[in-house]
C-alpha cells in the first residue's frame, strides 16, 4: 500500500544536530513530519524503518528525520497514513502547517518545510486533515512515549 504519512515526536526541548541544516533548537512539544511512500514497499517498509530507526537509536542518518529519530531526547509517538497513488506530500504537509521548522525534510521540493511544532498532542487534527484531503487516516500509536534524556 502506498500513500502518504505524518510522524508525531514529541521531545522535552533539546539542540539537535540534523546534517547539513546543523544545530536545531526545538521546543518542548510535539513535531509533526510529512512524508510519502510511493516506492517498493509503500507505507509499511517506509514507517516501518522510521519506527525501527526510533526504537533502536542507531544508524547512520540519511534523510533529517533520522537525526530526530535516533536521537534519545525525541520520542516517536506515532504516526497517521494515508493510502494513495498521488504524490500528496507537499499538498499535506501545506494542510498541516503552523509553526514549522525552515528547510526540513523538504530539500527534493520547493516546501518551505516538512516538519510542524504543536503545543498539544495533535493526532486528531492530523486525522481531519487527512479526511479533508479525501484520505482515510490510519493511526498508529507508538509504546515509546517516554523520552529518555540523554546527559
Amino acid at each position: 500500500m502506498k500513500g502518504v504519512y505524518c510522524l508525531v515526536l514529541r521531545t522535552p526541548g533539546r539542540e539537535v544536530a540534523v546534517g547539513r541544516l546543523g544545530p536545531v533548537i526545538f521546543r518542548a512539544g510535539y513535531y509533526i513530519y510529512v512524508g510519502s511512500a510511493l516506492g517498493p514497499g509503500g507505507l509499511e517498509a517506509r514507517v516501518g524503518r522510521h519506527f525501527r530507526r526510533a526504537t533502536t537509536h542507531e544508524g547512520r542518518p540519511h534523510w533529517h528525520i533520522d537525526h530526530l529519530l535516533i536521537s534519545p531526547d525525541v520520542a516517536l509517538v506515532g504516526a497517521v497514513l494515508g493510502a494513495t497513488e498521488e504524490d500528496m506530500e507537499c499538498r499535506l504537509a501545506a494542510a498541516i502547517g503552523g509553526e514549522a521548522v525552515a528547510g526540513f525534510g523538504c530539500t527534493d521540493c520547493s516546501c518551505s518545510s516538512h516538519l510542524f511544532f504543536r503545543t498539544e498532542e495533535p493526532f486528531a487534527g492530523i486525522a481531519g486533515v487527512f479526511r479533508g484531503m479525501g484520505l482515510v487516516p490510519q493511526i498508529r500509536k507508538s509504546n515509546m512515549g517516554e523520552v529518555h534524556l540523554s546527559a
